[in-house]
């Protein structure tokens, strides 16, 4: 039974959800090692797409994100926002964009990492077609690369709005893949579970960035634009920050997963605390 796998062949993945702004990777440094050293993870995995402003990924804030202990860094729909990152992304595999971007795209979509242990890991990014725009298929492109893999355990970032989409690609996914990981609308859900055949799931792993926030940008903005349905030039939010995301433990030999857990970490842990 998958109860009974000892603690040495578990492997834990910490997964933050979408990093907002200079807020949130100021939050993530804070809390990555801490978060690391209290489930014992073995991999950290980031969504990084709107690391830089709220919008896109620099070099500079990608090395950032790098040197703060994350392993892999996934991303989205915005990974372009930022020209610069054309260039970079062509040199950094551990920088995904989603694999069923068209084929000339730069970058790749996947990677297969070994953690400190040994223990090879395929991470992979996909995104939704569904109000995102147009991509290719990602369920045949989640075949495609799950046919060819080389080790049990992948972890899957899928980045969506339509929550259908989500948790049927989960679905289909289900005992072939350790972990679907959904991300994009920056509001952490309640849905973590594992799914009859070993994979875990969660339709949105949330936000790292500021709380008091409309999805990680000054409520101001996104309230004028709502009542006057003028467009608004959007900004980072300010204030108190929080880390959201889930911790995976996985069996080693099986790929399957053995539990999920979401965390949403404040910094600073008490009002007083903040500047």
């Amino acid at each position: 039974m998958l109860q009974n796998v000892g603690k040495e062949a578990v492997l834990k993945v910490l997964f933050f959800g979408d990093i907002i702004g200079k807020p949130g990777r100021r939050v993530l440094k804070s809390t990555v090692l801490g978060l690391v050293e209290k489930h014992g993870c073995d991999l950290v995995i980031a969504n990084g797409e709107n690391a830089a402003g709220g919008f896109g990924l620099t070099v500079e804030t990608a090395e950032e994100l790098f040197g703060a202990g994350v392993d892999v860094l996934t991303s989205g729909n915005h990974i372009w926002d930022k020209r610069e990152i054309l260039d970079y992304i062509e040199k950094t595999p551990k920088l995904l964009r989603p694999d069923n971007y068209p084929r000339p795209t730069p970058g790749n979509g996947y990677i297969n990492v070994k953690t400190m242990g040994g223990t090879e890991v395929c991470v992979m990014n996909l995104v939704g077609r569904i109000y995102m725009g147009y991509f290719d298929d990602p369920f045949a492109r989640a075949e495609e690369i799950i046919s060819g893999a080389k080790t049990p355990i992948t972890i899957l970032d899928f980045h969506g709005e339509d929550t259908r989409e989500k948790v049927s690609l989960a679905h289909f996914l289900d005992g072939r893949i350790s972990a679907v990981i959904g991300t994009h609308t920056h509001i952490q859900t309640a849905d973590e579970r594992i799914l009859p055949d070993g994979t875990a799931y969660i339709t949105d792993a949330g936000m790292t960035g500021p709380r008091d926030s409309v999805i990680g940008v000054k409520k101001e903005r996104a309230l004028t634009r709502f009542l006057t349905s003028i467009p608004q030039r959007f900004e980072t939010a300010k204030g108190r920050v929080e880390a959201q995301g889930v911790v995976v433990e996985i069996d080693k030999k099986s790929g399957k997963s053995l539990n999920i857990t979401r965390f949403r970490e404040k910094y600073p842990k008490k009002e007083s605390d903040e500047r």
